[in-house]
């Protein structure tokens, strides 16, 4: 048994792709310009963060009813719940900006960003396709999503390389250094999504 489109699990699992996708597109094109805009960024992305909190629970409230469910429950939660890691590590990144006041993103974050963007469209892409029972069709964004986990990989090695050498103010050393690596744990939870499918097209393709 795979997905329906109106399968509730299928409705459920797109809200919460569709509400990460979202806040990653206003999480990158949010434009900081002084310090009381770090304050509607972080607000803003909290209520993203609450609003797929409230999904998640509604995915747990439906396999708890459930007599049976398309694929294995596991698989569904474990699904939903690391989705909703990457909106929460954004949102966890953009309160780092509002607690060190930095209204200015450096070339590293921006990249950073730019590949944890690209994942979650992968991802929503491959949650398209389970709702249509395409599950062999969802192993190229899969792999998409762990080619855009590596480039992270490179990206942090690079941007505290870079921090050692030309930052001197050891208190924005260790502001940076959360942040470069709060965004890198971001795109380890896309890479667990992308697992999370592959496990999925193993099991039901």
């Amino acid at each position: 048994m795979v997905f329906k489109k109106s399968d509730k699990f299928s409705i459920l699992l797109n809200n919460i792709s569709n509400n990460l996708k979202e806040s990653a597109v206003f999480f990158s094109e949010y434009k900081l310009k002084d310090i009381s805009d770090l304050k509607i960024f972080s607000e803003k992305m909290k209520a993203y963060e609450s609003k797929g909190d409230t999904y998640v629970h509604e995915v747990i409230t439906a396999l708890n009813d459930a007599f049976i469910t398309p694929i294995e429950r596991e698989d569904i939660l474990q699904l939903a719940m690391s989705m909703d890691d990457i909106l929460d590590g954004l949102e966890a990144t953009s309160a780092l900006f509002e607690m060190y006041s930095i209204t200015q993103a450096d070339d590293f974050m921006r990249q950073f960003v730019a590949a944890i963007e690209n994942s979650v469209y992968e991802i929503e892409k491959a949650i398209g396709l389970m709702s249509n029972k395409k599950l062999p069709q969802i192993r190229e964004h899969a792999i998409k999503i762990k080619d855009y986990e590596s480039q992270c990989d490179n990206i942090l090695r690079h941007s505290i390389k870079n921090l050692f050498t030309v930052e001197k103010d050891p208190i924005r050393i260790i502001q940076y250094k959360e942040i470069y690596e709060n965004l890198e744990n971001v795109a380890d939870n896309c890479q667990t999504v992308a697992n999370t499918l592959e496990t999925i097209i193993m099991k039901n393709a």
